[in-house]
């Protein structure tokens, strides 16, 4: 869920469908008890989850939700494989793109907490001499900090957007290297806004990361996160070109004609992603990782509040109205206050959120295919708000009075 298209990477143990209906108020006459609104959240949730499928030719899509009221619940919808009809399932691993910026941000704001990395200092202390120049552009990582990485101000142009514009051969099953891509970046020219949103800030941040750790940031979180959180269905693929074990697989328009049958891409070397949108995960996870973020179980509190010093975000990058903090999209609901998390993309065609909103409630989405129109698009968002604004007993009571 990054912005447009052209932007090609912007997402417990599993639980049944309808697990946990939640503890509400017995019901007054004439009132929705919380266990009838916790029932009509989840069929919201799979109302919307059925128009991506039936109206907008998503192949399969699925969700993960977890809510203080109603407890835990899955749903999904359409086939996780067309060529063998096997059903869509919430379980299922998938890739989740840029969704993984939020866990190298959060190695990078642990370092900070530790003292080992100031966010506000220079890149150039840490990557001497990395940023410098860029073909007469100017760029200069004594003039970038470590916050402007993590937080697309940095001024740095997005390799992603070179790699998209080369035949797919030649780059779709290759490997790349952080500073490989990086240089690609230097090339380019400059932005023309002020906030870009770019993977090269991530690929930066991570070398920042094994300078400080001297070790790899994929090691890191690892280390400091996927083990603690006991995220076993999340990893990172390094260079192998398939996802282990159940998984979804992934749909994509391999040409620029939209009424062309969409191809398979699965397999991809998703090197070149690396620490901005490499990993994999399932939705439990994802929704695992995000409660434990904001439960407070990765970063003490001053730091997980100057992750969510937000800036406004570029519309045409990311969608009206959104923010980014550090590694975190804050996106406003319709409903009242804001979901935080981030969205993924990958060029095969998975299509990953995840986030918190309002009451605590955190939610997944996973999705087999990019939507491909623009009302396509409304109808993701639309899930999405309904995955958080759907009414809990709580809510359902207090309208009703």
């Amino acid at each position: 869920m990054l912005a447009t298209a052209s932007v090609v990477l912007a997402l417990v143990a599993p639980v049944a469908e309808a697990a946990g209906t939640g503890a509400g108020a017995a019901g007054t006459a004439g009132r929705p008890s919380g266990s009838d609104a916790c029932a009509a959240a989840r069929s919201s949730l799979a109302a919307s989850l059925d128009t991506l499928v039936t109206r907008h030719g998503i192949p399969g899509v699925a969700a993960g939700v977890t809510d203080p009221r109603c407890g835990r619940w899955d749903a999904a919808r359409g086939v996780a494989d067309r060529k063998t009809g096997r059903p869509m399932r919430a379980e299922d691993r998938f890739r989740i793109g840029s969704v993984t910026k939020t866990f190298t941000a959060t190695v990078v704001l642990q370092l900070a907490a530790e003292g080992r990395i100031e966010l506000d200092a220079p890149v150039e202390r840490y990557l001497p001499g990395l940023i410098r120049g860029g073909n007469g552009h100017g760029y200069d990582g004594r003039r970038i900090t470590v916050r402007q990485l993590l937080q697309h101000t940095s001024g740095l142009p997005d390799y992603t957007t070179a790699l998209v514009q080369l035949p797919l051969d030649q780059w779709r099953f290759r490997h790349f290297e952080p500073r490989e891509l990086i240089a690609t970046a230097l090339k380019m020219p400059p932005p023309e806004k002020k906030w870009h949103y770019s993977t090269t800030n991530y690929l930066l941040a991570g070398l920042v990361v094994e300078k400080i750790t001297g070790r790899g940031a994929e090691a890191e979180v690892s280390r400091r996160i996927l083990r603690p959180l006991g995220l076993r269905d999340t990893y990172w693929p390094g260079d192998s070109t398939r996802i282990r074990g159940a998984h979804s697989r992934s749909y994509f328009s391999a040409t620029d004609d939209p009424d062309a049958p969409l191809a398979d891409g699965t397999e991809w070397n998703m090197t070149f992603g690396g620490v901005g949108g490499a990993l994999v995960s399932t939705p439990a996870d994802v929704n695992r990782f995000f409660r434990g973020l904001f439960g407070g179980k990765l970063l003490p509190a001053r730091w997980l509040a100057e992750m969510k010093r937000t800036v406004p975000a570029d519309p045409d990058r990311l969608w009206p109205g959104a923010r980014y903090g550090l590694g975190l999209i804050a996106s406003p609901l319709e409903c009242g206050g804001w979901w935080w998390g981030h969205g993924g993309t990958v060029p095969g065609g998975h299509r990953a959120l995840g986030a918190v909103g309002p009451g605590g409630r955190s939610v997944a989405l996973a999705l087999t295919a990019v939507p491909s129109t623009e009302q396509a698009e409304s109808a993701y968002r639309a899930t999405a708000e309904t995955a958080f604004c759907a009414p809990t007993g709580e809510q359902q009571l207090k309208e009703a009075s």
